[in-house]
């Protein structure tokens, strides 16, 4: 008689975290397939590295008070970048504008106030009662910056740090961190050769934190 799996040794699947439901994009969330010719983008201030949560919040509260006719979407302007973290590259989402976010909608009372209320949220960005639509070509910029081909990179370095090499030529050298340029996921480092600091310019990869 074969041997029955006990049940309590199938690890249930992981559930995701609740700010990636829903989300078609890691960017974007849509609240409404219907277009309206009425909304315009506005640009709303929320408490910092919570941006996907309070989207998500509303466009619930845009569905329970049946305002999905007036609040479209929420876009959460961010851009690839290639991080190397402890000898490791990985391609990360980075906010372009931490604690904001575009919400486009027709700008009435009620979708107003529903944003306005959202847990999170801090209020809309203008000047005066009435908030001012995002210009078509600022929110058209901004898409066009968030969609570019080669992902930039983070540094996950400071100027003036002490690092350890750990590949190369000078592998297991201590130097400082002299420069960083994330354009080309560079680094210049200074080592003691000879008794005297000598600039070397590394890959992100060749260097980590000591």
């Amino acid at each position: 008689m074969a041997n029955k799996k006990r049940t309590d040794d199938i690890t249930p699947p992981e559930v995701p975290e609740v700010q990636e439901v829903q989300v078609k994009r890691p960017n974007l969330v849509v609240i409404s397939e219907k277009e309206n010719s009425k909304a315009r983008w506005f640009v709303v201030h929320v408490y910092s590295g919570h941006e996907n949560k309070v989207a998500l919040t509303l466009k619930q509260r845009a569905e329970t008070l049946q305002l999905t006719d007036k609040i479209i979407s929420v876009l959460i302007p961010t851009q690839e970048k290639i991080q190397i973290k402890r000898g490791q590259r990985k391609t990360v989402s980075e906010k372009i504008f931490p604690g904001y976010m575009l919400v486009q909608l027709e700008l009435t009372d009620d979708a107003w106030l529903a944003v306005r209320t959202t847990q999170g949220v801090t209020g809309f960005v203008g000047v005066g009662a009435k908030p001012k639509p995002l210009p078509k070509h600022e929110v058209e910029a901004i898409k066009q910056y968030m969609s570019q081909a080669a992902p930039q990179y983070k540094a996950d370095y400071t100027e003036g740090e002490a690092i350890r090499i750990v590949d190369g030529p000078f592998n297991d050298f201590l130097g400082t961190v002299k420069t960083i340029d994330e354009a080309k996921g560079k680094v210049e480092v200074l080592v003691n050769i000879f008794g005297r600091e000598t600039p070397v310019q590394l890959d992100f990869l060749q260097v980590k934190k000591v």
